[in-house]
């Protein structure tokens, strides 16, 4: 599909870029990022009961952008923000210039689905119809191929890598509980493995930082990076014989899956039930990728998980596009 034009819809969150630009590029199209801004009243009101309208976000600034790639073919979107443009955008740039276009979208939209050629939904969400195809967990940009490239280049060693996430709408994140986490951390792994990397991502409150770059700044056996970069993730992910993840993140558990590597989960106290996330826990347990992080299995195996990859390849069969 190299010759196809396409524009990603995102609100700007790490994690939606993540899934949006990872599906393009398994797609294997040119592509650009489109950040979608509400005009203010609209940004409160829900896709369902919002009007499929240009006025109620920056839609001459994305129309005038000076970039390149400005006749795609397919939108590519994700989150909330972007349901209505998705649309908006697609039948205006059918209008405009005559031709098809195809637009996919990641997450539940919560409208009517045939308002996009395909949707791409965790098996968690229940979505049914004709054009929604379904993932194990979240979609995002991290390779097999990107993690086997720098294992080849680690220093083997019995490393543990543990990625934070931070607070949502279910989990607190708060500074007492993460104390008591990396206590327990402490005492199950500090003295079983050879070097322990914690890896925060942009949404770990800076407190949260502060107390572990404190808590570790003179254990050699730790180290705390909080730079964000995506670099440095990729080799903590290739490095690690085992990872902990934080339970806020169906994101983060997803990606640690492409390692094939045992991950424990790191079950914060949630304020708030949420049904979908715990059926995608107990989905990652039955497929044995996941286990609590006070189990007393020390190794386990279970298929690589790269649903990207698998999701363009049915996409590349459904798409006509030339």
């Amino acid at each position: 599909m190299k010759n196809i034009n396409a524009w990603l819809l995102t609100e700007g969150a790490h994690g939606m870029i993540s899934q949006v630009e990872g599906l393009a590029k398994a797609l294997n199209v040119n592509f650009i990022h489109k950040k979608i801004v509400y005009n203010s009243f609209w940004s409160l009101i829900p896709p369902s009961i919002s009007p499929t309208s240009r006025n109620t976000f920056n839609f001459s600034n994305i129309i005038e952008d000076n970039s390149e790639n400005k006749n795609p073919t397919l939108l590519i979107s994700c989150g909330r923000k972007s349901v209505i443009p998705s649309i908006v955008f697609k039948n205006y740039l059918h209008t405009k210039n005559n031709m098809e276009v195809y637009n996919i979208h990641i997450q539940d939209p919560k409208v009517q689905i045939n308002n996009f050629n395909f949707i791409v939904v965790p098996e968690h969400d229940r979505l049914e119809g004709e054009n929604v195809i379904k993932s194990k967990g979240a979609i995002h940009y991290i390779t097999d191929e990107e993690i086997q490239g720098a294992k080849a280049l680690a220093i083997s060693k019995n490393v543990l890598t543990v990625i934070l996430g931070g607070p949502n709408k279910y989990y607190s994140f708060s500074l007492e509980e993460l104390k008591r986490l990396f206590h327990k951390i402490e005492l199950l792994f500090l003295n079983r493995v050879e070097e322990i990397k914690i890896i925060s991502s942009r949404r770990t409150p800076e407190s949260i930082v502060s107390f572990l770059r404190d808590r570790y700044n003179d254990n050699q056996k730790v180290i705390v990076d909080s730079s964000l970069s995506r670099k440095n993730y990729i080799e903590a992910l290739a490095q690690a014989k085992k990872i902990i993840v934080t339970s806020d993140s169906i994101s983060m558990l997803s990606e640690a899956a492409t390692t094939g590597v045992p991950i424990y989960l790191a079950k914060l106290k949630s304020y708030k039930n949420d049904h979908r996330f715990n059926s995608f826990l107990e989905l990652f347990k039955k497929l044995n990728i996941i286990k609590d992080l006070e189990t007393n299995e020390d190794s386990w195996t279970y298929d690589k998980l790269y649903e990207t990859k698998r999701i363009a390849e049915l996409l590349k069969n459904k798409i006509t596009l030339s």
